[in-house]
């Protein structure tokens, strides 16, 4: 007879494998189902994990070629060895998914390997064989999303996971999608060489993002060499010749072209995914989008089955995952598990990064809320004069009456770094004026959001 579990986990992504590793410091006895070979899910495979170490390794590159002279230090004869890049990106990802395979081993937290199948409350099957729990968790993650007209073949055509994988640079690359994950991977290439032709549908890029910080970035990426369509739609791609040639349509009508590419990266975004996990058989509820409804709480309609992470509505993020993950096992048993949703903040990892945290000046415009900003540059702090990193700035959103932070967002070195204290301060409530009383040492980048802070009242002092 198959093991009785009081949790399984179906996926082992950043929200799988979090809930398993808490819920097993609960005391809980805990499986983990996940068909890959190895554990991590999207994120620590082809997603995360592989996308940072590539972008920091074209980022070496980049300084070595362009920037290092202006520290005195002169290289020549620098080349790129594109097949040791991609190897050192695997063992990084290696490293990274036999960590979760040790921390499962430390815990006792037991793999299932294969493809999980809920047949019915309680009962999930895992390539044929049955198994028992009281609590079944969905964490089956998101896809890549198709265009009609442009078909994937992970060679010339790739999502994310195919952009990982080139195993040469190509001449002329065109990003379909002017979001986090386009704009990362064009970044990579673009800095090893590539022409870069971003086409978006919409008339700017990342729109979740503060129209101020967004409209700074797309003149920053413009400026290092990355071309934009907005207002752009891909109809087409061809790849009976050569090249990949990609009809292109303005969105609001008009005459079409012919785009020819090298290879062709498609980053429209993500969507739940659940082929092949049973929920539509035994009647899981899902939304107008594929996503698993659930409550307050992380459970479906169906008692004992609950879902976290990317199959779940609200943003596509590690992090909320794993936040989601412990917060659940936590009210498994009986802990008052949470997640506040609006102090998530969301990361950019180009060069300059950019991070965001809840609200912008847009959606504080629509809503009628009177409010304060506070604005710093780059420009004028030491220690990124220092870095020679001096473009961006941190902005802050405060409520007007009470001083309360209501958003922050920062373009600008270790953005993604820097977030993380806006993040505490609202968390806990604070004020702007809290943070810039807050002593910030010296010379640290950290010191731009103090006197962001300090420039919600106006009171900056090195401007």
């Amino acid at each position: 007879m198959a093991d009785t579990f009081d949790v399984i986990i179906i996926g082992s992504g950043p929200g799988g494998y979090v809930c398993a590793l808490r819920a097993t410091q609960l005391g809980l006895k805990v499986a983990c189902v996940e068909k890959r070979t190895t554990l991590g899910g999207t994120c620590l495979n082809v997603g995360c994990i592989p996308s940072k170490a590539l972008l920091q390794s074209s980022e070496n590159f980049h300084e070595t070629m362009h920037t290092w002279k202006d520290h005195g230090i002169m290289v020549e004869g620098v080349t790129i060895d594109l097949a040791r890049m991609q190897a050192r990106k695997g063992e990084v990802v290696s490293a990274n998914v036999k960590g979760i395979e040790f921390l499962f081993k430390k815990n006792k937290v037991t793999w299932l390997k294969g493809e999980g199948r809920i047949t019915a409350p309680g009962k999930v099957s895992v390539d044929g064989v049955e198994y028992s729990a009281k609590h079944i968790v969905i964490a089956t993650g998101s896809e890549s999303i198709p265009l009609p007209g442009v078909e994937v073949d992970e060679k010339r055509i790739v999502t994310s996971t195919g952009a990982l994988e080139l195993d040469q640079i190509p001449r002329h690359l065109v990003v379909i999608g002017g979001g986090y994950i386009g704009l990362e991977l064009g970044s990579v290439w673009h800095r090893l060489g590539a022409e870069v032709t971003v086409v978006e549908f919409l008339d700017r890029l990342v729109p979740g993002v503060d129209g101020e910080v967004g409209k700074t970035f797309e003149r920053i990426l413009g400026k290092q060499g990355i071309k934009f369509r907005l207002s752009t739609k891909v109809t087409q791609a061809d790849t009976s010749g050569a090249r990949v040639a990609l009809t292109l349509e303005p969105a609001k009508g008009g005459a079409a072209e012919t785009l020819e590419a090298d290879v062709v990266l498609l980053a429209i975004g993500r969507r739940a995914y659940t082929e092949g996990l049973g929920t539509k058989e035994i009647g899981v509820e899902t939304d107008e989008r594929g996503r698993v409804k659930v409550d307050a709480h992380w459970a479906t309609n169906i008692p004992g089955i609950y879902a976290i992470g990317d199959v779940i509505s609200g943003p596509m993020l590690a992090h909320k995952a794993e936040d989601e993950g412990v917060a659940l096992a936590e009210r498994l048993v009986g802990q008052a598990g949470h997640v506040n949703y609006d102090v998530i903040p969301g990361v950019i990892y180009t060069w300059p990064e950019v991070a965001s945290i809840g609200r912008t000046e847009e959606q504080l415009k629509a809503d009628g809320v009177a409010y304060s900003i506070g604005k710093f540059p780059f420009t004028a702090n030491a220690r990124a004069r220092a870095m020679n990193a001096t473009e961006g700035f941190v902005k802050i959103l405060a409520d007007k009456t009470t001083d309360l932070i209501l958003g922050a967002h920062i373009i600008g070195p270790d953005a993604g770094t820097l977030i993380a204290e806006l993040a505490t301060a609202m968390e806990f409530g604070a004020s702007s004026e809290d943070v810039a009383r807050t002593c910030h040492a010296h010379p640290t980048l950290n010191e731009a959001v103090k006197e962001a802070a300090l420039a919600v009242e106006g009171r900056a002092l090195h401007i």
